[in-house]
């Protein structure tokens, strides 16, 4: 079994700006463990914790061990730790009070979501964080939210309003490939159906974004029956969903499966940019469920996909611009991880993730300032301050 082992994302010359570090759920003494990699004075914790742990047990301790910390986690769909995509850990991430401060907001139900007050509170907030650093510059918004909710689209669409300049990544808690319970937490209590938001400000440098692999075909279809408030399309085309998806892919509808909306995501075009509309699942009666937003008339186009491994090293060069990253963190989709594991490039990816100090977990789906997206890696790459002189 996989021991504990802090990943050191800064020189050797004391601890690092920011921490990370990961131990086997099932460790005695797990996150006492996890707390030695990651040291003290943070101003937040963010713990991404597999579906295998006592998720309540894992945050309490948290809470006992960072008092004076944000303590925020969530389940995960899989976690990117320190050699890269792992399974069965807790991965913690520690951004220490000398180069960051953070203030949370909770949504404990999202059913409801108050909008205004949320614009409120999160105006209030930001100008408090402002007030607490206002030498630091460079902020950037961190959303956790309940996998299972089918409320991330209305939630971003209200968080947007009152977030201005500041950017945000996020990722939806997930459960394995189960798709059970999902849970968040902002401290010792997991939530159901809640979402946890932590605005950051910082000395260093950061640059939020998002990357996925996939490219527009010539191949569309038309959604044509739809229950957008569950996100299930009936029909496309006019023709049942799940046997006209088959159809254009040349697949016998029976062979419908989690490997195949991986290999085979539809994509659809907003603002002059497409965005991922992947493929949940298939429902006894042919339905397809999604894991975004979906409606009657939208115009769905079959993407193909580059190669994986050979992308992300190329994006994440591009972002990085020649710079040492602190570390990048990330919310990264579970069908990427399948896509993954289908064309096994794992350990190659794995290697690349490492090799650029990523650290996050696998979602049921991603955020990006105001839109809630699929098969896509958000987060922010955090570089060293800039040179004073």
């Amino acid at each position: 079994m996989e021991r504990s082992e802090a990943l050191s994302l800064a020189p050797r010359t004391g601890m690092p700006r920011v921490r990370s570090a990961q131990v086997p759920h099932d460790e005695p003494d797990a996150l006492g463990q996890l707390a030695q990699g990651l040291g003290g004075d943070l101003a937040l914790v963010a713990l991404f914790v597999t579906p295998l742990a006592d998720f309540a047990a894992v945050m309490a301790a948290a809470c006992r061990l960072y008092p004076d910390a944000v303590v925020v986690g969530c389940t995960t769909a899989g976690e990117i730790g320190v050699q890269g995509y792992a399974e069965g850990v807790i991965v913690g991430l520690g951004l220490p009070r000398a180069n960051f401060a953070v203030t949370p907001i909770l949504v404990p139900d999202l059913d409801a979501l108050d909008g205004e007050q949320l614009v409120g509170d999160m105006i209030r907030s930001r100008t408090s964080l402002m007030a607490q650093e206002p030498r630091w510059r460079n902020e950037f918004a961190f959303l956790l939210v309940d996998g299972l909710s089918v409320r991330e689209d209305e939630l971003v669409s209200a968080l947007a309003v009152g977030l201005g300049p500041m950017p945000l990544f996020g990722g939806s808690a997930g459960d394995g490939s189960h798709f059970r319970e999902t849970f968040v937490a902002l401290g010792a209590e997991p939530r159901r159906h809640a979402a946890v938001l932590c605005m950051v400000r910082t000395d260093c440098e950061v640059q939020v974004f998002s990357l996925d692999h996939l490219k527009p075909s010539q191949t569309r279809m038309v959604v044509t029956e739809a229950d957008p408030a569950r996100r299930i399309v009936h029909q496309i085309n006019a023709e049942p969903a799940a046997r006209e998806y088959a159809r254009v892919l040349g697949k016998d509808p029976e062979q419908l499966s989690p490997m195949t909306f991986a290999a085979h995501p539809v994509v659809v075009r907003f603002g002059g940019t497409h965005h991922v509309r992947a493929i949940q699942r298939v429902l006894d009666n042919g339905d397809l469920v999604f894991f975004s937003a979906i409606d009657e008339g939208l115009v769905l186009t079959l993407a193909e996909a580059e190669d994986m491994a050979q992308h992300l090293d190329r994006e994440l060069k591009r972002i990085r611009r020649g710079r040492e990253p602190e570390a990048i963190w990330a919310c990264d989709c579970i069908l990427r991880r399948v896509a993954a594991q289908e064309t096994q490039q794992t350990r190659a990816l794995s290697a690349i993730l490492s090799k650029n100090r990523v650290v996050g977990f696998s979602t049921y789906g991603e955020q990006i300032n105001g839109m809630h997206v699929n098969q896509t890696m958000t987060g922010v790459a955090i570089f060293p301050p800039p040179d004073p002189s």
